[in-house]
């Protein structure tokens, strides 16, 4: 057979998946599963934002392998971020932040009133049309809080910060959840 003609015979390679030593050039390889990261998502005040921040969020967990955070992380986020938007008129920060074994999600907003909590408050009424949020993350956090910011980003107004963390494999829970003024 030349050089130019195709072999149309099976070939006797071995069709199991192929380990190979990948060059990143002159790029970095990816960071180790363990090392500390941080994205952040800044959006305005829009509907369209949580819609977002969830795409974004399912893409960050699912490359850095920590995809089994994602339901838990996905469902937090976007009540965080939906409440920021439908509370306030002001920008919204969404902020992932991984330090092996846990993921953090923060939720700024301009507003500097933290919501009302009671701790181990029952679940409101199916039928009402607000009050499942921090209940929800209660539930589903395995740790969580908030605070107002003195500061805000870029040195603007204060607002607050809503945060709760998920741990892979959820080894761990705290004694109580904080809502700090």
């Amino acid at each position: 057979m030349s050089s130019n003609e195709q072999s149309t015979e099976p070939s006797n390679e071995s069709t199991h998946p192929v380990s190979y030593d990948v060059s990143y050039g002159d790029h970095p390889a990816p960071i180790p599963f363990t090392a500390p990261w941080v994205y952040e998502i800044h959006f305005p005040c829009d509907p369209r934002g949580p819609r977002i921040v969830r795409g974004t969020l399912r893409a960050v967990l699912h490359a850095h392998g920590i995809g089994e955070l994602t339901d838990r992380a996905e469902l937090l986020t976007c009540e965080l971020a939906t409440n920021s938007v439908r509370h306030t008129k002001g920008p919204v920060i969404v902020r992932m932040h991984w330090l092996c074994p846990a993921l953090r999600v923060s939720v700024w907003d301009a507003s500097p009133d933290l919501p009302p909590f009671a701790p181990g408050a029952a679940m409101p009424d199916p039928t009402a049309l607000c009050g499942r949020g921090l209940p929800i993350i209660e539930s589903l956090a395995d740790r969580w809080g908030g605070c107002g910011a003195v500061d805000g980003p870029d040195g603007g107004r204060g607002g607050k910060t809503i945060w709760f963390e998920l741990a892979l494999g959820g080894d761990f829970r705290p004694p109580s959840p904080m809502l700090a003024a």
